[in-house]
This record gives C-alpha cells, structure tokens and sequence, in this order.
C-alpha cells in the first residue's frame, strides 16, 4: 500500500503528515501527490512542509528569489529559456534545471566552448523545454560545503560534504563524502534564515564558504534525507531532535 492509500485510510484531524515529496526524474516538476496533501489539510490533518512550501524548496528560482529578498548571502541567479541569452553572460558560471536535486545536470562553465558543449546538452533535456534553466554566479569551489538541517527553526543536524576525486559538486549522490560537524554559530543562523525564507518545516540547507568571508546559502532540499549515525549532533540523534522542534507527541506519523 503506498503513502497515498495510508495516508487516505489511516490519518485523521489531529494526526501528521510529513510531506517529502521529491523532485520527479525527469527534473521538470515535483512528483505527484501534492493534491492527496491538501486533501489531508482539509480534513484537519497537520501537514508539515506544506504543498507551496515544498514547492518553493524544489524549485530553484524560488530558492534563489526568496533569501535574496530575505538579504540571505545567495549566488546572483538569473531565469531564462533563451540560450542566445545564456551565451551573451560573461562566464565562469553555473547552469542548473529550474527543479533539481542530487546535483543532475548542474554543470560548470568556465569559457564560452564549455558553454556551447553545455547548451548542446541541455537543448536535448525535457526540462529545458518546459520551464528553462537557471543560471547563476559561480561560488569558486573550495571542495567542501556544509549540509545543515532544520527543524521547527532550530538545527537539528549538519555535516561537512566534501566532493569526490575530479569532481567540483558536493553531491554525495555523485560520489561525495559526508562527514559529522557541528556547525559555526553564524552558518546555523544562515541555514535557519533560509529555512524561514522558504516557509518549510524540516529541510537541509546546502551553504558554500565565500572564498571572502563567510557562507552563502546554494540550494534547499525540502526532501533531504539523514540518519543518526551521519547528520546527528555530537552526542545527540538527530530523530529525536526532530521530533522535539517540531513538537511530534503520541501521535501518528505518516512520511508522504
């Protein structure tokens, strides 16, 4: 039985329903369910991660638009479906689809051939020709960046993410190594800010260190997955600690 059926048959007024809904394989949008979740809302279930909040996590111009506003140190992004456009910006720069995760097909141009060698790629893309691409400011990579989880406003797990041999991205999807860290006082506040911004309940935010000073805050995956014996807090687990900041008593619990 999937979480539809559970969710239809099981949960009632005063349950929760933690919505993980992902970003479909193709890239091109969120995976179906996002109807089933307002259904459950109306009938007085708790949802945490709410459809537009998820939606604003998933889809990466929002992630980008929302903390700039919030004056979060983010990359400078710009949304376009013209590669004429893309090929007037002055490179090193990232391309990545509008929905994204797991690092698939973000893609790093450092001069106008790996641009051209990009676009003939990204041209084939289903993605691409539904809602374009984003470019953004390339963060000069340093080989690491932080993955720090938030629950209910309050940090409830992190871990340093350091990319695999001859690769830039992080990702450990593609190889990258998660190691346990207890965040800085001022990259918590960032990943905390970033989580508001975006309205979402529990959600890994992704910050790069600014070869300058300080983070900036590069996605926020509002389906990020963790464990205890990776993304917990030294000497903490960090279900517990979700559970807590989001004020989960007895009660029942489906993951969507």
């Amino acid at each position: 039985m999937g979480w539809r059926e559970r969710g239809s048959r099981r949960l009632a007024r005063g349950d929760v329903a933690l919505v993980r809904l992902d970003v479909s394989p193709a890239l091109d949008g969120v995976q179906a369910g996002l109807d089933e979740i307002a259904a459950l809302e109306r009938r007085g279930v708790r949802v945490l991660n709410r459809p537009a909040a998820l939606l604003a996590n998933h889809d990466k111009w929002q992630t980008a638009m929302r903390p700039a506003d919030a004056e979060i140190p983010h990359p400078r992004t710009l949304h376009t479906t013209s590669l004429d456009e893309v090929r007037a910006l002055q490179s090193p720069f990232v391309l990545k689809p509008h929905f994204g995760n797991w690092g698939q097909d973000v893609t790093l141009c450092r001069d106008p051939g790996e641009v051209e060698r990009c676009l003939a790629t990204i041209r084939e893309r289903s993605w691409f020709r539904r809602p374009g691409l984003l470019v953004q400011d390339l963060v000069p990579p340093l080989g690491y960046d932080l993955r720090v989880v938030v629950a209910g406003g309050r940090v409830v797990g992190a871990g340093r993410r350091e990319a695999a041999a001859g690769e830039w991205r992080t990702n450990v999807f593609l190889g990258g190594r998660f190691i346990p860290v207890n965040p800085p006082q001022a990259v918590a506040a960032l990943a905390i800010d970033a989580a508001s911004a975006l309205g979402t309940d529990l959600v890994g935010a992704d910050l790069l260190p600014d070869p300058g000073d300080g983070y900036v805050v590069i996605e926020v995956n509002g389906a990020a997955d963790f464990n205890d014996d990776e993304e917990s807090l030294a000497g903490r687990s960090i279900h517990a600690d979700t559970a807590e900041a989001l004020a989960l008593g007895p009660t029942q619990l489906v993951t969507a």
